[in-house]
């Protein structure tokens, strides 16, 4: 069949490559950049074994019925002990799905950390998408919120000036840290004593199970909605699941249309999550005990701890060694293999090394005897 030149030409404007000549290398060094990369846990890229699997998947429109998608949501509704569960694109378009879901009729307030993602990194979403009014609080312990904390911001009644309090949301882990489980309790039952609704942003909740050995359904159990990320922690592409009643994610369904969230084939994705729950999650002890390697190594070379190693993350502050993060960024990006590094959070994940961990300490270690000797490395 013969093709009109001017369509012939249209071809050829559309028609592009993407995949460069030197993938396979392109590729082996992004896992090389990923390995030494502690600004997140996101930087984790598939492999081959996982693209492998992927490619076994169904073929199906999940706004529709896709089997992969299916078998993954209700492996992790049954996982968590929810009735359902909802794959979605990301972290927040998951809590915001949830915070959306929950509250049908304003005024309301909802009650988080001031540290939370959902307060800090999700650009204003339950304003932009809900109307709600956040009240970020700050724990007094310094570690997690409690129900001590919670309780006296919570607001009950008939006071029109108010927005009342519809729902609490809590994070776990947050900026590394477990919230425990026996607080997690008082303060749903507080909340549902007072119906209220609790919502867990649970993106590094596997970090929770493999440290505590507490199954993800008793985690789970005393939220109304759970977001579960794929490629925190867990080194998938992409993906998070909210999980929930089955009223509750046939009315988050809506909302992820509304939200522009339908997608078509997404079985290849499914798979990927698959391969990483089965093959990823064993590996998160050994990223803790790289995490606690690195904390020790910090506070031997006399770091100040700003937050402990108790998943997957050290907060630490260089300044007791004459050392600034910049300086620490500056160093460890000029390095013959490049370390990136960003302001105070390290973040450990399963594709980091030892040799990694050992290397930023390293060089920490020349650069406080260079501050020892006077030495400005700038000169």
């Amino acid at each position: 069949m013969s093709v009109d030149s001017t369509f012939e030409s249209i071809i050829n404007q559309v028609k592009v490559d993407v995949v460069s000549p030197t993938h396979d290398l392109d590729n082996a060094r992004q896992l090389e950049i990923a390995s030494r990369c502690f600004a997140t846990d996101t930087v984790t890229v598939p492999t081959k074994e996982m693209y492998e699997y992927a490619t076994k998947a169904s073929l199906g429109d999940a706004v529709f019925h896709d089997p992969s998608t299916q078998a993954l949501e209700t492996h992790i509704a049954q996982l968590t002990g929810k009735e359902a569960a909802l794959l979605v694109a990301s972290g927040t378009m998951s809590n915001q799905l949830a915070i959306r879901t929950h509250l049908r009729q304003p005024p309301f307030s909802v009650i988080c950390d001031g540290r939370s993602h959902i307060n800090k990194y999700e650009s204003g979403g339950a304003a932009l998408h809900t109307g709600a009014h956040l009240i970020p609080l700050v724990p007094s312990n310094g570690h997690h919120l409690t129900l001590e904390d919670i309780s006296p911001h919570v607001v009950l009644g008939e006071d029109i000036h108010i927005a009342p309090t519809r729902l609490i949301c809590l994070e776990n882990t947050l900026d590394g840290l477990i919230l425990p489980q026996s607080d997690i309790v008082d303060i749903s039952q507080f909340a549902h004593e007072n119906d209220i609704l609790v919502h867990l942003d649970g993106a590094r909740l596997w970090h929770v199970a493999a440290t505590t050995n507490i199954p993800m359904s008793v985690l789970c159990a005393p939220f109304d909605s759970v977001s579960l990320c794929f490629s925190k922690a867990l080194g998938a592409p992409m993906g998070t699941c909210l999980v929930g009643s089955k009223a509750f994610i046939q009315k988050a369904k809506w909302f992820r249309k509304a939200f522009g969230g339908g997608m078509r084939q997404t079985g290849i994705i499914a798979a990927a999550i698959a391969y990483a729950l089965t093959y990823n999650f064993p590996q998160l002890p050994r990223v803790h005990a790289l995490t606690k390697r690195l904390e020790q190594g910090l506070r031997d070379l006399g770091v100040r701890i700003l937050s402990p190693a108790e998943t997957c993350m050290v907060y630490y502050d260089p300044s007791p060694i004459g050392v600034g993060y910049q300086e620490v960024q500056d160093s460890a990006a000029a390095l013959p293999r490049p370390i990136m590094v960003m302001g105070p959070r390290l973040v450990v994940h399963i594709q980091m090394t030892t040799e990694t961990i050992d290397d930023f300490l390293a060089l920490l270690g020349i650069l406080k005897e260079m501050r020892k000797d006077g030495v400005d490395r700038c000169h």
